[in-house]
């Protein structure tokens, strides 16, 4: 599987879920187990070398005013990680690049529905145990840094996110 095969299924799953990244993870799975095992692992691949792409304080700072603080914790920002990489490659591209951009993407976003895209980062494994009956062997892709890129960023501190992210605090923060 290529990169432009990954991003295919993603944006897929998403337009056929509606958004619904919940939905998208069961169509995900429902579309992997379609495939062989080995380019399940190849989605796996592509999609895990993303997840740590974005590992990175200013994403992190971005998940912080998009989801009103339960961004700030570690188990928030992986589930935001996943859901950046399910809304497919122009928005993942650009939220890495420059997060503020995000301001201009997203057309609304409501806490409570979007942002955590959990399901999404377990897909292909449960779809691999569906194939193989086995748990996902070692993807062989470097894991991130122990502290993520970029400038540290005190993220319950909101006038720090403002200064960081003023176009994505001026549309979704408290400001």
């Amino acid at each position: 599987m290529d990169e432009t095969e990954f991003w295919e299924i993603i944006d897929a799953t998403r337009e056929e879920a509606e958004g619904d990244p919940d939905e998208q993870a069961d169509l995900l799975v429902e579309r992997l187990t379609r495939l062989d095992p080995d380019t399940v692992l190849d989605y796996a691949r592509h999609f895990e070398a993303r997840f740590n792409r974005a590992y990175h304080w200013d994403v992190w700072g971005a998940a912080a005013v998009l989801l009103d603080g339960s961004g700030t914790v570690e188990e928030g920002f992986d589930a935001f990680r996943c859901w950046l990489i399910g809304q497919g490659r122009e928005v993942y591209e650009t939220g890495v690049a420059d997060p503020d951009e995000l301001a201009e993407l997203l057309e609304e976003f409501d806490p409570e529905l979007d942002g955590d895209g959990e399901e999404l980062g377990f897909a292909a494994d449960e779809a691999y145990e569906t194939l193989t009956g086995s748990e996902t062997p070692d993807l062989g892709v470097p894991l991130p840094p122990e502290d993520p890129e970029g400038t540290p960023l005190e993220l319950a501190d909101r006038a720090a996110l403002a200064v960081r992210l003023p176009r994505l605090w001026e549309r979704f923060g408290d400001g």
